[in-house]
């Protein structure tokens, strides 16, 4: 029995929704989402899902309170309006940098989030770029994690003519996403050495790998305020690379990010629109770059019962 495909999405990124349901040429579904006066989550279904494979597109993304509430609540509309098979679509998973205890008395908080999004009614989720691999562990529902890196960011940057390329992983946990894009670009790859002093807080330590007089690309899974990706900036002009280019999946870019990518030797910086970047942020020496086809041609197999794994391996 083949169910009809529907998407839903609520107000953290409609551009995006859009942009996969006219991949997949399929309308989104007729849904209000908006508020009560007291700013609770009001959500009307205007059309009936029953039985149908519905995929609700809500990137967790500031005003991260805000947009995970409108998509449990999207979630539990759905449950309850007996939809056959719900997939949270998350292009950016918010409260995700938490995903173990480094001190003590602190909550592990991209736990909780797959525990409520369970607790609200998802069957599967379909995730892009999590910060930490070990986050699908954390749902008992199968989970597609996909990267942007490989798919959407390779081609970008074969376009820029680079010479004797390295790829620079920006801390530690960065070296598993710059291996990989290393390879697929065979370029040389470097590490930053990375301490935090704190929340939003980072210093660059030591550079293992050689970049004098080669173009460094930085690659990170999201840039918030730009502190770890300025502070890897300065050491790899500092060890005489040539250019320095960065790539960022999702554009946080919150407190000084723009005045300090603004007052970096940072050629440009690469992101997607897994979360909406102003116009004004875009003017600051950021690309952007569309994952609405990755995610549509991801949901178009999900619902196909299809490979997700063959869009990157």
């Amino acid at each position: 029995m083949t169910y009809e495909l529907k998407l839903l999405t609520g107000n953290a990124n409609r551009p995006l929704a859009e942009e996969i349901a006219q991949y997949l040429r399929v309308p989104l579904c007729d849904a209000e989402v908006s508020r009560f006066s007291d700013g609770e989550v009001y959500v009307q279904i205007n059309e009936n899902v029953r039985g149908a494979d519905v995929f609700v597109i809500q990137p967790t993304c500031p005003p991260v309170n805000d947009t995970l509430m409108e998509l449990l609540i999207m979630i539990d509309a759905l449950k309850r309006a007996s939809a056959h098979r719900i997939t949270a679509v998350l292009p950016y998973y918010g409260y995700a940098r938490q995903d173990r205890k480094v001190q003590p008395r602190v909550p592990i908080t991209a736990k909780l989030v797959a525990d409520l999004l369970e607790a609200a009614g998802i069957n599967r989720v379909l995730a892009l770029d999590l910060h930490a691999g070990q986050i699908q562990g954390f749902f008992k529902v199968p989970v597609d994690h996909l990267f942007a890196g490989p798919v959407v960011m390779i081609d970008y940057l074969r376009k820029k003519e680079l010479h004797d390329p390295v790829i620079v992983a920006p801390d530690a946990g960065g070296v598993e996403r710059a291996r990989a894009i290393a390879k697929r670009f065979n370029a040389g790859l470097a590490i930053i050495d990375k301490r935090r002093e704190g929340p939003n807080q980072a210093a660059a330590m030591h550079l293992i790998g050689e970049v004098k007089g080669r173009d460094a690309v930085v690659i990170d899974d999201m840039v918030d305020t730009a502190g770890t990706l300025i502070q890897a900036v300065s050491a790899l002009a500092r060890e005489g690379a040539r250019r320095i280019l960065a790539c960022g999946v999702h554009a946080v870019l919150s407190g000084p990010a723009l005045e300090r990518i603004a007052a970096s030797p940072l050629e440009e910086v690469v992101v997607t629109n897994s979360i909406p970047v102003s116009a004004a942020k875009r003017a600051a020496r950021v690309t952007v770059l569309s994952v609405a086809p990755l995610l549509g041609e991801a949901i178009r197999r999900i619902h196909d019962e299809e490979s997700v794994s063959t869009l990157f391996v």
